[in-house]
């Protein structure tokens, strides 16, 4: 049982990473970009490339795969993004989506569709047991990884939004963006900076989870939907919603297939549902500015 909660904080934050930066766009940034899986696709491609073909080591790789997906997500957002922030979010959607299904395409062409595998370093390999019997704790090595990583991605995120400039000037941006460029904040770099560093969280997530998930062309459209739910479940207000949100979903999604494999997809969308109608603005909102 405890292997299986340990297991399910690991997926948990896993997609934490992944889906904290669509929480971002669509809740700071009012910007709804269902293409933030192909970013995340972007970050394991890069880092199975990496490893396969130039023997980079897994945590260079794991850098450059945060470093690409962000340098892409800055790219398209001035060329691409920007001009649809004050589109309607119908346009928004049929855009992102549109990327989505190109990047698929363009993935399977370039790369083939078999799914890639990444090859650990043995100080990742492993499992750890801790107790025995039915309360026996299982920790596998490269989860145990995953799961400090991701709590100091979230230690730093929380700092970064509520105790420096750039996350008072970004609050300030989305709450008035007339009155923020008044002040002398250039709006159109913090969202640039903010779109680029949810990117490149969305590449970190894929290169983390290629050996968990699993990584081929189709990624963007497998887990498309958990990462809506972390968004819609945990609300935009913080980053404390999707965190609690995305650890609900692992934890379920864990359990569901453990106990009842036949219902497991069940198990999680009811959870879902009910959550969303005991709050269904999710489980802390906050209103921020449209961008324009």
């Amino acid at each position: 049982m405890l292997t299986l909660l340990f297991d399910g904080i690991a997926y948990g934050m896993l997609l934490f990473i992944l889906a904290v930066g669509l929480a971002v766009t669509m809740g700071l940034m009012n910007f709804i970009n269902l293409a933030h899986g192909a970013f995340a696709m972007a970050g394991g491609y890069i880092t199975v490339l990496l490893m396969q073909r130039l023997g980079v080591p897994f945590l260079l790789c794991l850098v450059v795969a945060f470093l690409g997906a962000a340098l892409l997500g800055s790219l398209l957002e001035r060329t691409l993004y920007r001009p649809l922030y004050g589109k309607p979010h119908l346009d928004q959607v049929l855009f992102s989506i549109g990327l989505t299904f190109m990047a698929v395409a363009g993935t399977s062409y370039l790369v083939g569709p078999s799914q890639q595998m990444v090859q650990l370093p043995d100080w990742l390999k492993g499992r750890t047991e801790i107790g025995e019997g039915a309360w026996m704790l299982g920790m596998g090595h490269y989860r145990l990884f995953i799961i400090a990583v991701c709590a100091a991605l979230t230690l730093g995120l929380q700092y970064v939004l509520s105790r420096t400039r750039f996350g008072s000037r970004l609050r300030a941006s989305v709450d008035d963006q007339r009155v923020a460029a008044g002040l002398g904040i250039n709006v159109n770099a913090v969202f640039l900076l903010t779109f680029a560093v949810g990117s490149g969280l969305a590449g970190l997530g894929g290169a983390l989870g290629a050996e968990v998930l699993g990584l081929d062309p189709s990624f963007p459209l497998k887990f498309m939907i958990y990462f809506l739910i972390v968004v819609a479940v945990g609300g935009t207000s913080s980053i404390t919603g999707p965190l609690l949100a995305a650890l609900m979903l692992g934890i379920a999604d864990v359990a569901g297939k453990y106990y009842v494999p036949k219902l497991g997809g069940f198990i999680v969308y009811s959870v879902m549902i009910g959550i969303l109608i005991w709050r269904p603005q999710g489980l802390f909102v906050r209103r921020g500015g449209k961008p324009k």
